[in-house]
């Protein structure tokens, strides 16, 4: 099982969530920022349906892969 974290970092005058090198919006208070990071970790855990999707990867090429809708991450909060 793979595991995401969100983490609360100053950004762009705000405050946002950030996962790995991507941010999220920028809110005006860390509260803000930190309870839509909880809604987002919150929301990674819901199953959907298996389905076939597609994406490009690191090196510009498109990839079809089959999604398992029931292998959710776990997820936490930091800051």
């Amino acid at each position: 099982m793979s595991h995401v974290t969100y983490r609360i970092v100053e950004h762009d005058g705000g405050w946002a969530y950030k996962s790995g090198d991507t941010f999220s919006e920028t809110f005006a208070s860390h509260d803000e920022a930190r309870a839509a990071a909880v809604r987002a970790a919150r929301e990674q855990k819901v199953p959907d349906q298996t389905a076939m999707i597609e994406y490009e990867g690191s090196d510009g090429e498109w990839v079809t892969e089959r999604a398992d809708g029931h292998d959710r991450p776990a997820t936490d909060v930091e800051g």
